[in-house]
Parts: structure tokens; sequence; C-alpha cells
């Protein structure tokens, strides 16, 4: 029979977890690792380590690379954000997406992505989906997230559909505590079910969202839920792959010890990213677990490996060529509202930056400018212009997307300086909303650098903005 350990798929964070820590695990015979940060130096090291170390034929190793590997590696490309995929209508650049996700992550050792999301995008106050869905059209996210998935398996990853049964209404970050979505049966499967039943045969793997459903199951979440998942996702929708809890550590469900019982129950075949691995192990092999559960967790597992281990794996150099995808998105994908900017070299533009927690570097917009002939300066310098550059964004454990106070004051007080005001939201779209009445506006729906360009090249007017908006505002 299968070890009770392998149930657990911890999660290890490069420069917090100790990797002798890992080890321990991996000897223990964890089923796996969900990878947090690390350069690809150190995952390839990393990976490899583990595996070693392992009891197991292969170990599973996975990632939340849903806008490629960037968001968590500092020497990996940031690639373009579904919503951004979303706004190009484009089901080439999602596949490119895909593909170039699972090259990147499969030649440092990571089978199997955690992408893509199904969550509709249909609530402007949920903190933690945001631009991660690719919008608000059941649709559009089918056509797009389909694009993706084949993009994955060519380039040899794992996928896993989440998060199921859809967080997009809600306004609560499950990392800090429990969602709730007023929906019932009927009007789920006309909205957030959608995607997930037109999905689920190209599914290697569904992840089971932290949100309470009331009008179904008042008593348990659905990543805990077996009116949800049994019945609702095996029996109704008669998926038959692996399931697995979005992360343990999360803080929406309660005692970790006691949920993991309740997910296992409720038909999950994988513990993800406990917060006290050693000690969830520990309780779970002194509880009787069926054979049942135990081995339809092995059964799917082994099939996971053994595609996994099928699937090619490029050597780092191929999976990290350079890549257009970014300056060909960015192109189509930036949305403009309001008046046409075309601004000339005699121009001067102050530029305020807004919600710049991550500290993205905002060079690549303000080169251009400069190398025009505008003349740039911070505000809050006298100028025929004013740029608010909004980087607002979703962030686990943060709670909103909303700006605070001190900024929003500083938003009104810098407006009424300025004749003209153009505010470019580089992530969140929603971020300004009843906040700001600018004359301009641009979405890019992505900070990295090919989208900044992009936005500056607009403003001067040798560009137009071909996006359409994947979302009410």
């Amino acid at each position: 029979m299968m070890n009770v350990a392998r149930l657990v798929h911890p999660g290890f964070w490069f420069g917090k977890t100790p990797l002798e820590e890992a080890l321990k695990l991996a000897k223990r015979g964890v089923g796996g690792f969900c990878l947090y940060g690390g350069t690809r130096g150190e995952i390839t090291q990393f990976t490899k380590a583990v595996r070693q170390a392992s009891p197991l034929p292969y170990l599973l190793i996975s990632a939340d690379y849903e806008d490629g590997l960037g968001r968590w590696v500092p020497d990996a490309p940031l690639l373009p954000s579904n919503m951004a995929i979303g706004a190009a209508g484009d089901e080439n650049l999602a596949f490119e997406k895909g593909f170039l996700t699972a090259l990147q992550a499969r030649s440092l050792g990571v089978d199997w992505v955690f992408a893509p999301v199904l969550d509709l995008a249909n609530n402007p106050l949920n903190p933690i989906v945001n631009t991660r869905a690719f919008g608000q059209d059941s649709q559009t996210v089918i056509s797009l997230a389909s694009a993706f998935i084949d993009g994955l398996k060519k380039g040899g990853a794992l996928n896993s559909l989440k998060h199921f049964p859809g967080h997009g209404d809600t306004t609560t970050d499950s990392h800090l505590s429990l969602p709730v979505l007023h929906k019932t049966y009927a009007q789920l499967c006309a909205t957030e079910l959608v995607p997930f039943q037109a999905l689920l045969a190209k599914a290697d793997s569904v992840m089971a969202g932290h949100l309470l459903l009331p009008e179904i199951d008042p008593d348990f979440p659905a990543s805990l839920s077996q009116k949800i998942l049994k019945e609702i996702l095996r029996r109704k929708m008669n998926y038959r792959g692996c399931l697995l809890t979005d992360a343990l550590l999360m803080k929406a469900i309660g005692d970790e010890k006691q949920a993991a019982l309740g997910a296992l129950n409720a038909g999950a075949d994988i513990l993800l990213v406990p917060e006290n691995p050693f000690t969830l192990i520990d309780f779970l092999e002194g509880q009787a677990i069926s054979a049942q559960i135990l081995s339809r967790s092995e059964k799917i597992q082994n099939e996971l490996c053994t595609k996994a281990q099928q699937l090619p794996r490029p050597t780092e150099n191929e999976a990290f060529a350079p890549s257009d995808l970014n300056r060909k998105t960015a192109q189509q994908a930036i949305v403009q509202l309001g008046q046409v900017c075309s601004f000339k070299p005699t121009d001067s533009v102050a530029y305020l930056e807004i919600g710049n927690t991550a500290n993205t570097s905002c060079a690549p917009f303000l080169d251009v400018l400069r190398k025009s002939g505008i003349q740039v300066h911070p505000y809050p310098a006298q100028a025929d212009h004013l740029i608010i550059l909004c980087f607002r964004r979703y962030q686990a454990f943060q709670g909103t997307v909303t700006l605070q106070d001190k900024e929003k004051q500083l938003l009104a007080d810098a407006a009424k300086k300025y004749p003209n005001v153009c505010a470019i939201l580089f992530a969140s779209p929603w971020a300004l909303k009843d906040i700001l009445q600018a004359n301009t506006q641009l979405y890019t729906f992505s900070p990295a650098p090919e989208f900044q360009q992009q936005a500056a090249q607009i403003l001067l007017g040798r560009q137009g903005a071909l996006g359409t908006l994947p979302v009410f505002l």
C-alpha cells in the first residue's frame, strides 16, 4: 500500500525553507514539491537533489507559473498576463504563452504548471483573481485557456484547471479568510462551471478552490466539500482525473490537519502545500485512511509521473532563447479610452508612480519618451501633462486591490495641478475606478518592458491601441 506521505506535496521557498528540510521530506516519501522563487540555477539544483533523495521512482515538481516563470524567478522573463491575452483575443498568443512556459519550466526540472486559471473576472473587487483571468466571458476563457493548454502540452508540462468551481465572483482573498459565493447550482452551471465543463477532457488535474458556496454546501468550503467535489465534479461533470487542494497553508480553511482529512474524504488525491508538512504527515500516519483513497491517489500520481517522464524536456538554452511574445501581445492587447494622445517633442511631462509595491522599474516607458525629445520629470515638476503610472496588482495575502487612502489623496491633489492627465494602468484595470478622471486612459494588463514601451509609442501617436476590454470597468 502507498506510503501516506505521498499524499502530501509540500511547498519550498528558496531563501526561506532549509534544503535539509526538503531532503528529509523527500526521503520520507512525499509525492512532490511546489516551488516558490529561486533562480534558474537554484531550481535546477533543487529538483535534482530532491529527486535523488526520494525513494519514489519519480517525484513531481510543480509551480504556479501562470504568467511564465518571471513572477517567481528573477532571471526568467515575465510573460503576458492572461488578461492581456484576453484583451488581444488571440489563441495563437495563448498557445505560445503556454508553450514558452512549459519549455522553461521543464528545462529546470519542473513538470507541472498550476495553470490555466479558469476563474471569470466578473467582480472588480476580487483581490486575488484580477489579471490572472482571461476575462469575464466564459467563451473567451474557454478558447484562450484551451489554446494555452495545448501550448503547455507541446512544451512538455502538465496542466491544472483552477480554482474549481470558480473563484472570480468573490471579494475576499482566500489566503487571508474564506470567500463566499452566493450562487445556486443552476447559476453556477450558467457561469463559473462553463469553462471547467468545456475543458475537463484536457485536464491533467483540477485544483479545488477555498471558497464557501452556502446555497450548495453551507458547512464546508469547496476544497473540503463532498457535495461540490464528489457530487458535482466527479459525478455530474464526470471528472475522473487528478484532484488536488489549493495550498493548505491558506487561512481560509482553518486547522490544516482536519482540513486535510476533509479534503481526502471529499475526493482530493493530493494535499498541496501545508504549513507544517512534517506535522501533517505524522498526523495522517495515525489516521485510518481508507485503502480506496490511497490506491486512487497512487494510481493517479503514477499516471502523472508516467506522462511527465514521457513529455519532452528541452535544454535551458533552447527554452530561454529570445522570444517576441511580449512584443506581439503588447501590440494587440493595449486598450485606450478617452482622448487620443499625441505628445510632441516640445512637450513636457510629469510622471507619478502609484501602487508600485513590487518596485517595478518604469524606465522602459520613460526611456521611449525621452529618446523622442519629451521632457520628462518626476511629479511635482511643472509640465504640460501629468502621466499617472499605476502598477497596483493582485498580490497574495494583501487582501485588496484598491489604492490606499493616502495614495488616493495624492492622486486627487496631483490631478488638479495639470491641464492634461493621462493614466496608464500596468496591472489591475480597476485600480483607479471611481478615483481619477483622466483625459486618456491606457490599459496594458502587464508591467513587462515591452508593454511599457508600446504604451509610450501609443502616447507619441506612433502606434494605435488595438486591444478590446475583456472586462466591464
